[in-house]
Parts: structure tokens; C-alpha cells; sequence
């Protein structure tokens, strides 16, 4: 896979349309665009899922998880990526007049140059002990991958635990900086050890479960309201220099746009809510912002947060924003886990109490209706079990957050 030749290939059918290219990448068909990559190996797929859909403003991103026949007879389970839209340059390209799609294996991802090393136990035994970090064998665990975005790896050694992160090139020394600076000012995130100019961020590990974990779980030791208010104030003015990102009100016609192509019968309720949203919501001041807090990226314990994940996110933006995208977050977490509804509904309403009295309550409410909605796409995008209930049971929890907003 990794030798698949970047020279065009022909395609019985390439779609016309984003709908038409959903349903080729998700579809039967894509059987037939995995065995055209393969046939250059003299392999075949003997079984093949899709495992994540995403649907981007650059195209559609979907992944693949691969039961591979070798020429020797040998089976191995593979990791492919398909691409539409904006295509990766040094992808194998499949193509039919002006349509392409973009195909390649893990991890060889073209836009992430630096996974094949971060996949590597030996390579990045050798990085380790260039950096100045441990000397000695290490063992890895993959532990996340969006396709052309990002990956997550565990790499345990002689130092413990460590974390690679690897992104696009272009965003690992602002990522670094971040860790930095946070670190300097006391909040707790994973310290940066060390990055390559391809795109490679090694951290240190961070003690603590998430809080899902501690909810799913039945476990005591949550913060309180007033213990995530305290963690987003110490957020220092430094990163107000970062680049501005767009808001979750900037993107809720998008993310609505996305579920409304997988499950039509929903486009005039999400609509609605995006008109109301939109038009209803205000803007407060802008301070530093994590930009996507929620239970999985905050580690707690003993009624403290011990860490806070995945800070290549941060930006100048409304605090309403992070509350909110806490308060959303929750409440799906509690629709798509009801035997733990009852104890994270209680939980959110605590938070939900709380922020009020940080934030404008009708505000808070409105980007919180905005957070549910780009959680819409979740069930399709993981290609959940009974996706479309799944997803009609968020766009009304959607429009519960908006009424609640209307009543505030």
C-alpha cells in the first residue's frame, strides 16, 4: 500500500455531487474503489467497513478498516483512507473526467508525514534518544487517526508513558508554543518534550481518568461548576495573539448542512434551529478559549481537574463558547448512554446552574443548542448502530436547548 503509484486510475463511476460521493465512499461501490488500489499488489479485500465518515469543508473523509488478501495468501487487517474535494498531493488518484478520489493506506497518510516514523517502534525509539528523552525500547498503541488531521499514539518506555501527536507540519510549532506557555502559567496540561519539523509532538502523560470515565463509570471525585470556571480563567492573555478559529455559531449551518445530506427527511428542522440560533445568539468579550472542552478532554479526581487535553485547539473567542460545548457534550453523552442518563443529566444541570451565573443564561442556552447540533453528524460519522434514530433523538435535543434559550 504504501507503493500505490499517484498516476491516475479509471473508475467505472466518480459522483457528480457531494450526495453522490457520500454515497460512493459509504456505499457498495466502495468495494470497488478498495480492490482497485489493492490489484496493483496482487491483493485482494476479502472483507472491508467503513469506520469514520467525515465531511469537511475541503471534501469527505472516510476510513476504512481492511481484511487484506495477499498474493502469498497471507490476511492482514489494514487501515485505508479515501478522499473528495481538496486532494491530498502524493495520494494514488482514482479518477472519471472531472472527479477524483484520493486513496491511501496507513500510515501513509500524505498529509501527515509524519505518522509512518510516529508508527514505527524503532523509529521512534531512535527520535526519543535524539530528543533527549529516554534511551531504550519502546512499545506503541494507536490510540486515534482522522484522516489528512491528525493521530493520537502511546508510547510506552524507559521515561513511562508518553503521548505523539501528529499533525499537518504547518500547525506542530504553534501547537508546541501552546503547551508552553500553559505549562508556564500553571494549568495542567501535558508538557511538550520535544517536536520534528514533519509534523511530530512528543508529551508527557498526565495522571487522571476523563470524566466520561469517572461518568460511565459510576465513579466519585467530579469537579464542580466553580472548578471549571477557575481552569478556563487561568488561561493566559498570551494566547489571545493566536489565530482567530471559527466559533461553534460560525459553524452550525455547516455541521446542520452535514447531517441534513445524511438523513434528508431532518434538513427543515435543522433549518429552523439555524435560523433561530443564529439570528438569537450574541457574541461576549473575547477572551482565551480551549474550543472544544468537553468530558474526554478533561482528567479529574478527587473533585480536581489534573489535566486538560488536546490544546491545539485554543484561541481567542467567548467563554460562552467552552461552557456551552461542556454543556452539550453532557447532555448527548447522557442521550446516547441511558443507563447513565439520570447521573450526567444531574451532573449538567449543577454545571448548567453555575454557568448562569457566569455567562448570559440565554446565550449560554443558544450556543449550547449550536454545540448539539454539529453533534448530530456523531452517529453517521462513526457509522453507528442504528445511526438515524440516534441522530433524529440529537436534532430534538437540539431543539430542546433552543427552547430552553427562548424561555431564558
Amino acid at each position: 500500500i504504501e507503493a500505490v503509484d499517484s498516476r491516475a486510475m479509471t473508475i467505472t463511476r466518480a459522483p457528480a455531487s457531494s450526495t453522490d460521493a457520500m454515497a460512493l465512499l459509504t456505499g457498495t461501490g466502495a468495494g470497488d474503489l478498495i480492490r482497485t488500489v489493492l490489484r496493483p499488489h496482487g491483493a485482494d479485500a476479502a472483507r472491508w467497513r467503513v469506520t469514520e465518515v467525515a465531511s469537511q469543508r475541503r471534501g469527505i473523509r472516510v476510513r476504512y478498516d481492511v481484511e487484506v488478501v495477499w498474493p502469498d495468501g497471507r490476511r492482514s487487517h489494514e487501515m485505508l483512507a479515501a478522499a473528495t474535494g481538496t486532494i491530498p498531493e502524493g495520494a494514488a488518484v482514482l479518477e472519471d473526467g472531472p472527479d477524483r478520489i484520493a486513496v491511501w493506506g496507513h500510515p501513509f497518510d500524505p498529509e501527515l508525514p509524519a505518522l509512518p516514523a510516529a508508527s514505527s517502534p524503532e523509529a521512534v525509539a531512535c527520535l526519543l534518544e535524539e530528543l533527549g528523552i529516554s534511551k531504550g525500547p519502546v512499545e506503541l498503541r494507536h490510540r486515534a487517526y482522522r484522516p489528512t488531521r491528525r493521530a493520537v499514539i502511546e508510547a510506552i518506555g524507559p521515561r513511562g508513558r508518553l503521548f505523539l501527536k501528529v499533525v499537518r507540519p504547518d500547525r506542530v510549532e504553534s501547537i508546541h508554543r501552546i503547551h508552553r506557555v500553559l505549562v508556564e502559567h500553571d494549568v495542567p496540561v501535558a508538557p511538550s518534550l520535544g517536536w520534528t519539523p514533519d509534523g511530530l509532538l512528543v508529551v508527557q502523560a498526565l495522571p487522571g481518568s476523563t470524566m466520561r470515565e469517572h461518568l460511565l463509570g459510576d465513579r466519585p471525585g467530579l469537579p464542580t461548576g466553580q472548578t471549571v470556571v477557575e481552569l478556563l480563567g487561568r488561561f493566559p492573555d498570551e494566547l489571545l495573539q493566536l489565530p482567530a478559529a471559527p466559533t461553534w455559531l460560525d459553524r452550525v449551518g455547516h455541521y446542520a448542512g452535514v447531517t441534513a445530506r445524511a438523513l434528508p427527511d431532518q434538513r427543515g428542522r435543522l433549518e429552523s434551529l439555524v435560523a433561530e440560533i443564529t439570528d438569537q445568539a450574541q457574541v461576549g468579550p473575547m477572551v482565551p478559549v480551549h474550543g472544544d472542552l468537553y468530558d474526554s478532554q478533561l482528567l479529574v479526581g478527587a473533585g480536581r481537574i489534573t489535566g486538560l487535553l488536546d490544546v491545539d485547539t485554543m484561541r481567542p473567542g467567548d467563554r460562552t463558547e467552552d461552557l456551552a460545548c461542556l454543556l452539550g457534550h453532557l447532555s448527548v453523552l447522557a442521550a446516547l448512554h441511558p443507563h447513565r442518563g439520570a447521573a450526567i443529566r444531574a451532573l449538567g444541570a449543577r454545571y448548567l446552574e453555575h454557568f448562569d451565573g457566569v455567562v448570559p443564561p440565554a446565550d449560554l442556552r443558544w450556543r449550547t443548542a449550536a454545540v448539539v447540533v454539529s453533534l448530530t453528524t456523531g452517529p453517521h460519522r462513526v457509522q453507528q448502530a442504528n445511526w438515524e434514530r440516534a441522530t433524529r433523538s440529537l436534532v430534538e435535543l437540539a431543539r430542546r436547548w433552543a427552547q430552553s434559550a427562548a424561555r431564558t
